[in-house]
């Protein structure tokens, strides 16, 4: 009790309150993953499964250079209110999906909320922590994240089963709703804001990417794509096991991930980003073998397992580090450049199973060797950049 009280003095109440905040957002787009796979497939589109993720990933990606600048002119605060409320509005639509191109143009529009909500609520964040206490408070943040996904995969199925898929929906925008609630007792902290003006949608090379943030973002991309994989594959997965709970696999993986940054979250902190993130580079390797060798129930929860020691790692590890390479006043944009790696880490993984997956038992582990090789490389040019590269930590 006392530990959690001294947690709770650490850090300021917009800490908590927007933590609380992504929780909901998280929960609210991760609840209806879990049955999406079976959604498309009674809509007659079994072989697009690996659009449902892509096809989110690709409209994320392309709307964090709005993102990124809008947040670091107009405010944190208004770019993530943008995002719930697509968020909410497309959960109430996908009820009246009557065709597959109809159910991926919803997709395509809901991955605008992600494109916009994590990156002013990212910017935000690097405001608040100061830069000794930055991988530490990433961890608590990214904690909050991790139960967002791993609650709303894990009570997905349940929903679905028990309500219906259409009242599965309902309750997914009803959450973004409560997080939209909750920011609004979140200060702004973008110091001096401009208001909105059409002309600032005019994107340059400059609001897309920032060289700075570069190495978090090559990390980011390479480690995103077995994310993406687990994304695609692991409802169907569970199935092959005999899981009815097809977010099974995340319910396991937000437990680990949870304790190991109790344990670490001030790691990085400490001995530097790099190093951390070869430790948790070197366990998400082992993590997707395992998960492609996976031939019972106990052998997949040790893979879950794992990967939830390797994402709990590694995860808030590169927000701070890209933190720490960005420059104060484009944080907004340095925020939007990593997640950009992160949508097109998880896209180019989850379209990878087009390719590798062949909606059987026995192709399936190659998806998640293809993801074990993309990790192996992440490894590669981390031992590169810590033996060529003074810059970072």
């Amino acid at each position: 009790m006392e530990y959690l009280r001294t947690m709770l003095q650490a850090y300021s109440r917009n800490f908590w309150y927007m933590s609380a905040a992504m929780f909901l957002f998280m929960t609210s787009f991760n609840l209806i993953m879990p049955e999406l796979n079976q959604f498309i497939t009674k809509l007659g589109g079994a072989d697009q499964k690996g659009l449902i993720i892509s096809l989110f990933t690709i409209s994320a990606g392309l709307s964090r250079p709005f993102s990124g600048k809008l947040s670091d002119l107009i405010g944190r605060k208004k770019v993530m209110r943008v995002g719930i409320f697509v968020c909410f509005l497309v959960s109430l639509l996908y009820p009246l999906s009557f065709s597959i191109w109809f159910f991926l143009l919803l997709r395509f529009l809901h991955g605008f909320s992600a494109g916009f909500t994590p990156t002013g609520a990212t910017a935000l964040i690097t405001d608040i922590l100061p830069e000794n206490k930055r991988g530490a408070g990433m961890g608590i943040w990214g904690t909050f994240i991790s139960l967002g996904i791993g609650i709303g995969q894990s009570l997905g199925s349940y929903i679905e089963q028990t309500l219906g898929m259409t009242n599965l929906f309902m309750i997914s925008a009803i959450t973004a709703a409560f997080s939209a609630i909750i920011l609004e007792l979140v200060a702004e902290t973008l110091s001096s804001t401009q208001s909105f003006h059409p002309k600032q949608l005019l994107i340059t090379w400059r609001d897309v990417f920032e060289p700075s943030v570069l190495p978090s973002a090559v990390v980011m991309f390479l480690s995103a794509m077995c994310s993406g994989i687990i994304f695609v594959l692991t409802p169907d997965l569970s199935g092959y096991l005999g899981i009815s709970n097809k977010g099974f696999f995340f319910g396991t993986y937000v437990i680990s991930t949870i304790v190991i940054r109790l344990f670490t979250s001030s790691l990085s902190d400490h001995i530097g980003r790099r190093k951390a993130l070869l430790i948790g580079m070197s366990i998400l390797v082992i993590s997707m073998i395992l998960i492609a060798f996976a031939h019972d129930v106990t052998s997949y929860i040790i893979s879950s397992i794992v990967f939830g020691l390797a994402t709990g790692m590694s995860s808030p590890t590169l927000f701070a580090w890209t933190a720490d390479l960005s420059h104060e006043k484009r944080r907004g944009v340095g925020a939007g450049t990593m997640f950009i790696a992160l949508e097109f880490g998880i896209m180019s993984g989850s379209l990878s199973t087009l390719l590798t997956y062949q909606n059987n038992f026995e192709s399936i582990k190659w998806a998640f060797l293809f993801g074990a090789a993309a990790a192996f490389i992440c490894i590669l040019y981390l031992i590169w950049h810590l033996k060529y590269r003074q810059s970072g930590t």
